[in-house]
């Protein structure tokens, strides 16, 4: 099933002038990461910020530190040769951030605290058992463990991009069907109980599909990036948009565009470090600063565009009858 994809990626590359970007396949290979990982954060930031689950996103990102602790253990254990790890750290990390997200919902219903703090509680629980056991693993085993937590466009291969479009696929069908009923539950709850919208069931769908994206996506942008994307321009477009299917379209969009813009300014430019040498600026760093330059920016521009074309249209209105003398 990998062929077709390598055999797309080649002919993109001769496709285009030798030493440019895309005539890279690591570098087709990463773009096509970013716009599957756009789509799936572009839809889902959307939720995120409209349910005010910034935190909880956050929380499951770093939660993934003691996935891949875990993943490296169970691979030792299980006396995997070293090409297998990557293999068994993956799913082994995807299953601890699913299970972590459904039980900071289940503790939050049968207790009754906010969000933030039983999130909080699982964050700390989470990081602290990942110090530990990624201590006891690294010390039987090399694991380059700061590429899950950091990401790696660069080592993004065939096999990645096919769950990444499986995920793709699966996403956009779960928010078809749910999309309408979780925005509602996140404005009026009571109102969306009375539209007989399963509230509890949709709650712990999006939470492994959140739980899901994060950790998947996480090997390839790193823990930074994944929580900016899922954030950053879900919030963006929600200043510069008016109603929530707007909202969802420019997530996407802006996703798209900074992901895009920040891989080709980190192959285009290069910074001056000393004696004839040069560094990249790096992809991640990169499309972060970029989402948050754009949020500012439609901060600050947004009241002024909407207030100019309301005064537009108010020129442009009909004026009333005239009354004859």
């Amino acid at each position: 099933m990998e062929s077709w994809i390598a055999e797309l990626i080649n002919f993109i590359c001769e496709q285009v002038p030798p030493r440019t970007m895309l005539s890279y396949p690591f570098n087709v290979r990463a773009l096509l990461a970013l716009v599957c990982i756009s789509i799936m954060c572009g839809g889902v930031g959307s939720l995120v910020v409209g349910g005010r689950m910034a935190f909880f996103s956050d929380a499951l990102a770093h939660c993934a530190f003691a996935g891949v602790a875990i993943g490296i253990l169970v691979a030792i254990v299980l006396r995997l040769p070293r090409e297998e790890l990557f293999d068994w750290v993956v799913p082994v990390m995807v299953a601890f951030g699913v299970t972590i997200g459904i039980l900071i919902v289940f503790v939050r219903e049968r207790t009754g605290q906010s969000s933030d703090t039983v999130i909080g509680v699982f964050f700390a629980g989470a990081v602290g058992l990942g110090a530990i056991l990624l201590k006891v693993g690294s010390a039987m085993i090399y694991f380059p463990s700061d590429e899950f937590l950091f990401g790696s466009l660069a080592s993004v291969s065939d096999r990645d991009l096919l769950v990444l479009l499986g995920l793709v696929v699966l996403t956009l069908g779960l928010l078809a069907w749910m999309y309408n009923g979780l925005m509602l539950a996140s404005f009026n709850e009571s109102l969306a109980r009375s539209r007989r919208v399963p509230i509890q069931v949709y709650q712990y769908l999006f939470i492994v599909l959140l739980a899901a994206i994060v950790n998947v996506c996480l090997s390839a942008v790193g823990a930074l990036l994944i929580n900016a994307l899922l954030v950053v321009p879900a919030a963006t477009a929600a200043i510069l948009c008016r109603n929530l299917r707007q909202l969802f379209r420019w997530s996407v969009v802006l996703c798209l565009v900074t992901c895009v813009a920040g891989q080709v300014l980190n192959w285009e430019v290069r910074i001056p470090t000393g004696r004839n040498q040069t560094a990249r600026m790096g992809e991640g760093g990169t499309i972060v600063v970029l989402n948050v330059l754009l949020y500012f920016l439609a901060m600050v521009l947004t009241p002024w565009l909407r207030a100019r074309a309301d005064r537009a249209a108010a020129l442009a209105a009909p004026s009333g009858p005239r009354h004859l003398a």
